[in-house]
């Protein structure tokens, strides 16, 4: 498949996938602590992935196993604890919301800490899309943004994780394949998490003792491996086949995805919403926009971002 339509089928699949995690989020705080959920959530991923990092394991250099280590902590193990606990104060769509944070912090941390160059249309779609981001926060989710600043700072804060680790990629793990980057990172963070899910919380007696927690069990389980697993394999393939912008502008669209969950749960919707939307995927496309070749031979599978 053409390189760019490869990278519009992935964004595409994970707008569905990550728009859907906040439900899944919420619906397994119903049966489980923020720290519970934080952590099954990475050590099931973790499982899941498990056979593949010992395969790989052996053929990681020290270096790269440092930076997978950085990348597994920053990009997979603390975003997971802080988007559950601050789903205890704040509802799915909200929490969608935030998470568009992430390309204008991508575009920061590129910036000052990679020395990412950038066009000014890709520049200027970042901050439209952001526009309409939070155009939507303004008339969604109520009152939980407003009131609720602790617990959506805690997102705030797992998007600027999310930013440094999709520009480390970039940076220091381009020539490792996305199953093995994916892996690996999982097999640090899954270490930890194991370690807090099983010292710190009392999981094994709530399995033992409450048979409604395997059906919150399977609310997680979906989570980790179809929204956890399988969608950062694939995101850490489009940040190796486009860049990190235009990567994590999928957390524009994911809004959108999280706002029609939230409305099928009954939280807030008007028709204003549309006008937003529009924008997110106007910058969106800006982002995208690529620089015509000069000449025909020149080939146009990559993305310039």
């Amino acid at each position: 498949m053409n390189p760019k339509h490869l990278s519009w089928f992935i964004l595409a699949a994970l707008v569905v996938t990550w728009g859907s995690s906040f439900i899944l989020i919420k619906r397994s705080l119903e049966y489980f602590s923020a720290v519970e959920v934080g952590a099954l959530r990475v050590v099931i991923t973790f499982l899941f992935l498990l056979p593949f990092a010992l395969k790989k394991i052996n053929k990681i250099s020290r270096n790269d196993f440092y930076w997978l280590s950085l990348s597994g902590v920053m990009g997979s193990l603390l975003p997971a604890f802080l988007f559950s606990i601050a789903q205890t104060g704040i509802d799915s769509a909200t929490a969608g919301l935030l998470n568009s944070l992430t390309p204008l912090f991508t575009l920061i941390a590129g910036f000052l800490l990679f020395g990412l160059k950038t066009r000014l249309i890709n520049v200027i779609g970042v901050f439209t899309g952001l526009a309409g981001a939070i155009g939507l926060i303004s008339i969604s989710g109520g009152n939980a943004f407003s009131f609720n600043l602790k617990y959506s700072s805690l997102i705030i804060l797992a998007t600027v994780f999310y930013a440094i680790n999709v520009n480390l990629i970039k940076a220091k793990l381009r020539h490792i394949d996305s199953l093995t980057i994916t892996s690996m990172t999982f097999f640090i963070a899954g270490i930890i998490a194991s370690i807090i899910l099983f010292g710190a919380t009392d999981v094994v007696s709530q399995f033992a003792n409450d048979p409604k927690a395997w059906k919150g069990l399977l609310y997680i389980a979906i989570l980790a491996i179809v929204g956890t697993a399988l969608a950062m394999i694939a995101f850490n393939t489009l940040i190796k086949i486009t860049g990190p912008i235009f990567a994590s502008s999928v957390t524009y669209l994911i809004p959108i995805v999280a706002l029609l969950w939230g409305i099928a749960d009954g939280e807030y919707f008007t028709l204003k919403h549309l006008l937003w939307i529009a924008m997110i995927i106007g910058g969106v496309l800006l982002v995208n926009k690529k620089k015509r070749p000069i000449i025909a031979s020149v080939s146009s599978s990559s993305l310039n971002l």
